[in-house]
């Protein structure tokens, strides 16, 4: 059953990558994924790993980021990432990085070795298969299901069930998450903290704080500045920090701030060796941390809009920050109750 399954899919698959082929290659041109797609649908500078004993997959930056304590005690490990700011975060960990391949190339690109660890969400059936397929012990970490997502799980459930048939064991963040993943097909389920709370989290650089009240847009979304900004009442003795989340909004953010500064007689700059403007766009990745030591408060982004979930409460709270969410953090819970 779990061959003409997996020959199903596989077929499923080769159909799906052929019919929206001119899509990726027209994606492809676009600066976010000028690497990403080359490398993941037609493994351009992608090579397979050698074989090796760990391999850690995860999505983006902030996933990538949380494995950091895990990596440092394991050692030299492979590591496989979806997007462009994941590949450069995992670089700082590790000498054997590449992107993901799509799933239709994973069979003849996983390479053999002990064992995969995959995190959070990062649900590829045919990346479970294939590295059990070569003898790796697999296992899920840092797993959760918002409710958002469960519902969309549980139409296509029998996916799940094939896939997590190839999952040795798997940890999650909360009690909620392990009766979902096994109403899914998990077995082997235990729960565990989430990971992101072992991080350190220490500034990498020490600017000095201005006098002035700082109050950060931290990692927001399209349209979080503009609805942010213009709740503001701004009085004398405030200064604004603005942290895109996506380094390719950075030019847009840019221009909105620009204009918005100008509208409200206020100056504007972006970041460099100081803060002498009212507002400041912070225009360079792996700075958040270093903005949250000198903030007073914290608007966190990706939660004043629906479909994104929020973002790590623990970074801002462990400076004291007074933190203000939306209401959108359903991939945030468990979290958030550590804050509290």
């Amino acid at each position: 059953m779990n061959n003409l399954f997996l020959l199903f899919y596989f077929t499923l698959l080769i159909f799906l990558y052929l019919i929206f082929l001119p899509v990726i290659i027209l994606l492809a041109f676009k600066k976010k994924y000028k690497n990403s797609i080359p490398a993941r649908f037609f493994l351009i500078n992608n090579p397979p790993f050698k074989e090796g004993d760990i391999w850690f997959h995860a999505c983006s930056f902030g996933e990538v980021s949380s494995l950091k304590p895990l990596i440092e005690r394991v050692g030299k490990v492979h590591i496989s990432v979806i997007t462009a700011t994941g590949y450069e975060k995992a670089k700082e960990f590790s000498s054997s990085v590449r992107f993901l391949p799509f799933e239709i190339f994973l069979p003849f690109w996983a390479p053999k070795v002990k064992t995969l660890v995959v995190t959070e969400a990062e649900l590829w059936p045919m990346l479970f298969v294939s590295a059990k397929a070569k003898g790796a012990k697999t296992i899920l970490i840092n797993a959760r299901i918002s409710d958002n997502s469960y519902k969309n799980y549980m139409r296509t459930r029998w996916l799940y069930y094939f896939l997590f048939g190839f999952v040795d064991l798997v940890f999650c963040q909360s009690q909620k998450d392990k009766e979902r993943l096994q109403k899914l097909g998990a077995k082997n389920v235990k729960i565990s903290p989430n990971i992101k709370s072992f991080q350190k989290i220490a500034p990498s650089i020490r600017y000095k704080k201005p006098k002035e009240k700082v109050i950060t847009l931290a990692s927001t979304h399209k349209t979080e500045e503009k609805l942010l900004l213009e709740s503001f009442d701004f009085q004398k003795g405030m200064k604004i920090i603005v942290v895109p989340r996506h380094p390719e909004r950075f030019d847009e953010v840019d221009e909105f701030l620009k204009e918005f500064a100008k509208s409200k007689g206020l100056s504007y700059q972006r970041l460099r060796d100081d803060f002498k403007s009212d507002i400041i766009l912070v225009d360079k990745m792996g700075e958040l941390i270093n903005i949250y030591a000198i903030s007073d408060i914290v608007l966190l982004g990706g939660s004043f809009v629906e479909g994104i979930g929020g973002h790590n409460p623990l970074e801002p709270a462990s400076f004291g920050c007074k933190l203000i969410s939306g209401k959108h953090i359903f991939n945030q819970y468990a979290l958030f109750e550590m804050v509290e």
